[in-house]
């Protein structure tokens, strides 16, 4: 007994304290798309290589666009490493849940613009800004349910910011979903949500849940949740990393700001990763000059060492008492 004290003493408190802190150095994160120009057709490599069809690049103009779906993308980085002109650079940041489909879909012709009362939350969520009782659906996908689990766990502490799980839709205040909702569990998914009393909310977590992944269009018609039930927050990842979620829930609960993605706030450290060369038209003369510097000295391959930029970065919240941050305690994203 003493000596199993003695241990759990010198282990220390190994719940971070910051939520959503900075990733390890050899983490990308998901793909960020840049307003640098896309060779468009006379490359196409992004295209080939995604295996889920999350990329496409149309003609706007006399310019191609390019249009990535962070609802199917499964964070493989394939196009980050072919794409020549960094149209498409790594974006280091576990804050990526949105409230609205739109809002996953990046382009690189600037800010897009998505209707204002999209991203407005339904009435009666206030209710939920303390605390919020959370039932889980999976539908076939073990990966994200294991994500789901280790953000409970001692480094991660999501009940800390009032989310509790629990066994029964009667007693839920949220509706967690994973998988891509195939044509056997569509049914029970509509029977769980009826289940619920209002006011509810519902966020669909992972690639699978959102899209289908690379499950959809197929014979099961697994294409994500938002066919089956209205879903308030998406969480995209295959999986996601548990701060992704932790992200996406306090969003749903009004305490965090989804991702909103705007190509005009690109920092000089996040072009220092991918080249200062093809990004600095989409700078200010000052930070394209700082970005020239900082990729000189910078390795060829990413080496995602800088910041992630965020456009609309979520509230700092209140720390926690349950003692230091301990990097080295937290589960790398895959």
């Amino acid at each position: 007994m003493i000596k199993l004290l003695s241990y759990l003493i010198g282990k220390g408190v190994a719940t971070q304290r910051k939520p959503f802190p900075k990733p390890d150095a050899d983490v990308w994160g998901f793909p960020e798309v840049t307003l640098a120009p896309c060779e468009g057709a006379a490359c196409n490599k992004c295209v080939t290589e995604c295996p889920t069809e999350a990329i496409a690049i149309t003609i706007d103009g006399d310019k191609p666009l390019l249009s990535l779906d962070r609802g199917a993308c499964i964070g493989c980085g394939r196009c980050i490493e072919v794409c020549p002109t960094k149209t498409i650079v790594p974006n280091r940041t576990y804050e990526v849940a949105t409230v609205t489909r739109e809002d996953l879909i990046l382009t690189n012709s600037g800010k897009k613009k998505v209707d204002e009362a999209k991203r407005t939350p339904r009435a009666n969520l206030h209710i939920f800004k303390e605390s919020v009782h959370a039932r889980v659906v999976s539908t076939g996908c073990s990966a994200c349910d294991a994500e789901i689990g280790a953000s409970g766990n001692a480094v991660f502490d999501i009940e800390r910011f009032g989310v509790h799980v629990v066994a029964s839709p009667r007693f839920a205040d949220a509706l967690l979903i994973t998988g891509p909702v195939s044509k056997g569990m569509q049914e029970p998914l509509r029977r769980c949500y009826g289940a619920m009393a209002d006011p509810k909310l519902v966020i669909a977590i992972g690639t699978c849940a959102i899209t289908g992944g690379v499950h959809k269009n197929g014979y099961t018609e697994a294409n994500g949740a938002d066919s089956i039930i209205p879903v308030d927050v998406y969480v995209p990842g295959c999986p996601p990393h548990p701060w992704s979620i932790i992200h996406g829930v306090l969003v749903a609960m009004g305490k965090a700001k989804p991702y909103i993605h705007n190509p005009e706030t690109i920092t000089p450290e996040l072009v220092a990763v991918a080249g200062a060369s093809a990004l600095a038209p989409a700078l200010a003369p000052d930070a394209a000059a700082d970005a020239s510097e900082s990729s000189a000295a910078a390795p060829s391959e990413p080496s995602a060492t800088a910041p992630a930029p965020t456009s609309d970065p979520s509230p700092e919240l209140p720390e926690t008492e349950s003692g230091p941050e301990d990097a080295k305690s937290e589960p790398k994203s895959e």
